[in-house]
């Protein structure tokens, strides 16, 4: 009697055909340098250039995005041969990773890559943080996301509230998460996380873990109807690609509660128009609806906060606060010119922690909670 087989579900078949475009752009890189190689030309890789130099400020869409730049990597040029060799590495190491239909950790490929030159002293790579920029030249040349590279990030960040997932054919409801949430995924495109059922009217990100605790521990969520996240300061990718998909499948407002300095504002400008790093991903990352709550510079005013809370602007932090005031979509923003010399008048920043001096929840019970109703924020 003849097996039974089961067709493959759609997003299976999906992701083959995921693997094969990629194994081809990666075959195509290789076929590139050995036709140049064999023709008796300098090998060469040509990376589009991930600079401020080559990104652009798209008014009409809300997004930053990189442009046309490329610079060239060739391997008979001291300053470039080790890195013409560890792009060749990594796209290796991918092609096998692909073709095992296996995923791997940025440690786990920076490792697989590691290892002393046959004849020298010298390692193909020496830390980690040369292997990460290397991946990332990958993903801009290939024009491939570092999912379809199979390679995945470390967890930061959690979620919890009025919403059920499906996590690799798992069901998660958020409202059952405990003290520490749902972790949030490095890699969570629609074929790997669904959202199955979902009653939040919003989502309300906080800066810090910390911060998070508190706003769970007083069930914030649920009293107010949303979902709660926090990406461990700078959200990493996988929080801000699933921010953005609860924004745009799911038409949730994604409202922000950082601290006010400098990296509380740049936080936030990377949520909602993307970072230069990562401009080519800017589509499938950036909020441009994205609000900012608080904290706010006339908050030590208005929630008559003691002195104590106060931390001394440094030169540094001045420095960054006109840096920020001066990218195009906070230059053109009265709102945001005023809140920033309001930062730099007052001479000091302060973190969300802050409103704990008025009462241990009085961030959850009645800072957050007035602003939204009187829906006081920044665009």
């Amino acid at each position: 009697m003849a097996k039974k087989t089961t067709p493959p579900s759609k997003s299976s078949a999906k992701l083959k055909e995921r693997d094969a475009r990629t194994l081809g752009k990666i075959v195509n890189l290789a076929e590139t340098v050995s036709s140049k190689t064999i023709a008796g030309r300098e090998p060469k890789i040509d990376i589009p250039t991930r600079a401020k130099s080559n990104t652009t400020w798209n008014k009409k869409r809300g997004i930053l995005e990189m442009g046309d730049a490329t610079s060239e990597r060739p391997l008979f040029d001291l300053k470039t041969a080790k890195q013409f060799m560890q792009t060749l590495l990594h796209a290796s190491t991918i092609k096998d990773l692909i073709a095992a239909e296996k995923t791997s950790s940025l440690r786990g490929v920076f490792y697989k890559a590691k290892h002393t030159v046959a004849g020298t002293k010298e390692n193909t790579f020496d830390a980690q943080d040369e292997s990460d920029p290397i991946l990332e030249d990958l993903e801009v040349t290939l024009g491939a996301l570092r999912e379809e590279l199979h390679i995945f990030a470390e967890n930061r960040g959690s979620m919890v509230g009025n919403i059920t997932i499906t996590d690799k054919g798992d069901d998660i409801d958020c409202r059952r998460m405990g003290s520490g949430g749902y972790a949030l995924p490095s890699i969570v495109e629609p074929d790997v996380i669904q959202f199955k059922k979902c009653e939040a009217k919003f989502v309300l990100h906080v800066e810090k873990g910390t911060v998070w605790n508190r706003f769970n521990e007083d069930r914030f969520w649920e009293k107010n109807n949303c979902i709660l996240t926090h990406g461990a300061g700078q959200p990493p990718r996988g929080c801000r690609r699933l921010l953005q998909r609860l924004n745009q499948e799911l038409k949730l407002p994604i409202i922000c509660v950082l601290d006010c300095d400098p990296w509380g504002h740049y936080i936030y400008s990377v949520i909602k128009q993307g970072s230069i790093s990562l401009a080519f991903e800017s589509s499938r990352l950036a909020i441009p609806e994205a609000k900012f709550l608080g904290i706010r510079s006339k908050d030590f005013e208005a929630c008559e906060l003691d002195d104590a809370v106060k931390i001394e602007l440094t030169e540094n932090d001045i420095k960054r606060a006109n840096e920020i005031a001066a990218y195009p979509w906070f230059a053109e923003n009265k709102q945001w010119q005023k809140e920033i010399a309001g930062l730099l008048k007052n001479g000091f920043k302060m973190e969300v922690e802050a409103m704990i001096t008025k009462d241990i929840s009085y961030v959850t019970e009645e800072y957050v909670p007035q602003r939204l109703k009187d829906k006081d924020w920044l665009d």
